[in-house]
């Protein structure tokens, strides 16, 4: 040890068998990245769903998950206050981080909420904007309030005065008073 070596060199037949071995961790460990995820079970699966608004949430669920479109859920309804409100949510992001078994089985209504891209209380006047992982809100611009898509940039119009495209569904609800939903399908750059 008095040259500065800390052990022994191994054996060319050694290094090799350790090179063999490496290559083998890698390769198992690149299989296993590219290797498809389990599918994800739905929250709406198996639900019998009579309302026509949560039959809809149901059809786009798995693609808001999967990450191939995104949607925004116009809602004004009367909260537990008996309160008017209305706001813009972000159904791809709500789906990662709320359990939408509990909306899809009845025992809890989807609302508007502060944390959301936008929400207004109608007798209070309170009033909020947040941008998302998934949208960006724009509400400086002479065509009214817009979400950017923050994946392909892609401008969202909500405007109510323009009639409805083929993105765009306003549904007749049982639940709710207005319900409008905005698809977004992501374009790949």
């Amino acid at each position: 040890m008095e040259d500065g070596q800390r052990g022994s060199v191994p054996s060319r037949e050694e290094s090799e068998e350790a090179k063999a071995a490496a290559r083998r961790a890698g390769a198992a460990e690149a299989r296993a990245f590219f290797t498809r995820a389990p599918p994800v079970t739905l929250a709406s699966a198996g639900k019998d769903l009579k309302d026509n608004f949560l039959r809809a949430l149901a059809e786009l669920e798995s693609g808001n998950r999967s990450g191939k479109m995104t949607s925004v859920i116009f809602i004004r309804d009367y909260n537990t206050l008996g309160q008017e409100v209305s706001g813009y949510i972000d159904y791809a992001h709500r789906l990662k981080t709320q359990d939408f078994e509990a909306y899809f089985s009845g025992k809890k209504r989807l609302m508007p909420g502060r944390s959301d891209l936008c929400y207004y209380n109608w007798k209070t006047q309170i009033s909020t904007s947040n941008s998302s992982p998934n949208f960006e809100v724009v509400y400086e611009d002479v065509n009214g309030l817009l979400f950017k898509s923050r994946k392909d940039k892609k401008l969202l119009s909500v405007d109510p005065q323009l009639a409805p495209d083929e993105d765009t569904r306003v549904l007749q609800s049982q639940l709710y008073e207005h319900v409008v939903i905005y698809n977004h399908n992501i374009r790949t750059l």
